[in-house]
């Protein structure tokens, strides 16, 4: 089973910025695409971004500006700035394999691997 490691989880005040990262090992495709969910106490699972292996990146409005996806083949990172209270989730990182569409880079239903989750808190 592929296991996704994350990290980078924290505390941090408004406007402040943190990244975090996903890890997965040993795996040869060529095509794949990440996503970063995040989900806060009784609210859905949303899409914040998502990004192809051949460098296509979608984010949600709420963090456009704000965060930039990026990867580089066995990592995943969310660079994020400007950090407001409503940012305070758990945030999940999302591999999947094969061709990904622009339009389902956000989508829970394109991914089926998933990390743990880490949490990120932004408060004064």
């Amino acid at each position: 089973q592929l296991q996704l490691v994350e990290s980078g989880r924290g505390s941090v005040q408004p406007e402040g910025s943190l990244r975090i990262a996903c890890a997965v090992f040993a795996y040869t495709y060529r095509q794949y695409c990440w996503g970063r969910f995040r989900q806060a106490p009784g609210q859905e699972r949303e899409g914040v971004a998502g990004i192809s292996s051949i460098g296509t990146n979608s984010y949600a409005d709420s963090v456009k500006g704000r965060f930039t996806i990026s990867q580089d083949h066995a990592n995943l990172y969310l660079q994020m700035g400007s950090l407001k209270p409503e940012d305070t989730a758990m945030y999940y990182c999302a591999l999947d394999f094969g061709r990904c569409f622009y339009s389902d880079l956000r989508r829970t239903t394109q991914y089926e691997y998933w990390g743990q989750g880490t949490q990120v808190t932004v408060s004064s």
